[in-house]
């Protein structure tokens, strides 16, 4: 294991265009780290500076006691899990796992000892003498993962390794790469676009947006206070719901009251928050129910209802404000009715409508 320590990295390239911006960043050790965001965020570039195949413009890497920034990737002691397989075709799934530790000449007994054991922990050991060609897309990954595992690196990278297989793969490799940093507790730091796998496998998440870090925090801490706008609307499932307005006073608390009326709540007045201020309300989906049951609480109409079995997602209609609410399966009103929504006021979130960051601590 070893600590990674990125002190101001930077990346521009040739043709001046800056693609992270002086991310400064420590990873413990044992530690299981998720840089998420968007395509062109950043996250993957900044993965493959740490991996050393991408230069770096300016900063310091650290891994370990060790600055590494000009040592060759093959001299830094991790191993990398790539999208792609990246398997040799003509090689069966032993040789796959052996090759890396083949070139470096291990002995014989050392390869088929760390073979066996990682053949064992991913479950390949009935297809050791298959190719690639005859695994299924599962059993692929595992062997990229394997072929990683076999050089009991310090440190290990995954580039986005689940995007190639379906749904229901990626939740049972998802399960399969927690309980491996579980057992084996090597350093891991894991590039995604997808927030589910940022939610379930992050010891911590690093949410990045424009080479930039937006915020960086345990998975449910970021979820459930986020510090701007771009982190509350790109975690969760669906999305938070955003309402411009303002801030109003009303008798010994404060009102919001959406942009062209439709939504008028009544709000415990926090530090930071003032009568006569824009501010764009954000609520989760889950945080908004049916009801009267709230001091903040609206009549709102009914636009759509989703069924999923164990949860109903609803669309309601605040004036030209659309709210989405995560309710329980139960009997409802048909589309166009007007009904009662209760607001969470404990999970009420305001945001600056120019910067963006939050306002308002509660």
């Amino acid at each position: 294991m070893a600590r990674v320590t990125l002190d101001g990295i930077r990346k521009v390239y040739e043709n001046g265009y800056t693609a992270v911006h002086g991310i400064s960043l420590d990873v413990d050790e044992g530690e299981f780290v998720v840089l998420v965001g968007p395509s062109g965020c950043g996250k993957s570039t900044t993965l493959r500076m740490i991996a050393g195949l991408e230069s770096i413009s300016e900063g310091r890497l650290t891994i370990g006691d060790r600055v590494v920034n000009d040592v060759p990737a093959r001299d830094r002691d991790i191993a990398m899990v790539f999208q792609s397989y990246a398997l040799y075709p003509h090689m069966t799934v032993r040789d796959n796992l052996a090759f890396a530790l083949k070139l470096r000449k291990r002995p014989k007994a050392e390869v088929d000892e760390r073979v066996g054991r990682a053949a064992a922990m991913l479950g390949l050991d009935p297809v050791l003498d298959r190719r690639p060609a005859e695994l299924s897309g599962g059993q692929r990954q595992r062997v990229a993962l394997g072929r990683a595992l076999v050089r009991e690196p310090r440190v290990f990278l995954f580039d986005e390794p689940l995007s190639n297989l379906d749904a229901k793969l990626r939740g049972q490799m998802r399960k399969e790469i927690a309980a491996l940093h579980r057992q084996l507790g090597t350093t891991s730091i894991y590039v995604t676009h997808d927030q589910t796998e940022a939610m379930t496998l992050g010891d911590r998440i690093v949410v990045m947006n424009g080479g930039r870090v937006e915020q960086v925090g345990p998975p449910m801490e970021l979820y459930r206070s986020p510090a701007n706008r771009f982190v509350a609307g790109f975690l969760g499932s669906p999305g938070m719901n955003f309402v411009p307005g303002r801030l109003e006073p009303d008798g010994d608390a404060l009102a919001f009251a959406a942009e062209g009326d439709g939504l008028r709540l009544r709000v415990a007045p926090r530090e930071g928050l003032a009568a006569s201020r824009p501010v764009v309300l954000g609520i989760r989906p889950e945080d908004v129910h049916l009801g009267t049951d709230s001091p903040a609480h609206a009549t709102l109409r009914l636009d759509s209802v989703e069924t999923m079995g164990n949860e109903t997602i609803v669309t309601l209609a605040a004036g030209a404000h659309e709210i989405v609410a995560r309710i329980p399966p139960r009997a409802l009103p048909e589309p166009g009715a007007m009904v009662e929504a209760a607001f969470d006021v404990g999970r009420l979130h305001f945001f600056d409508p120019e910067s963006g960051e939050v306002v308002g601590k509660g």
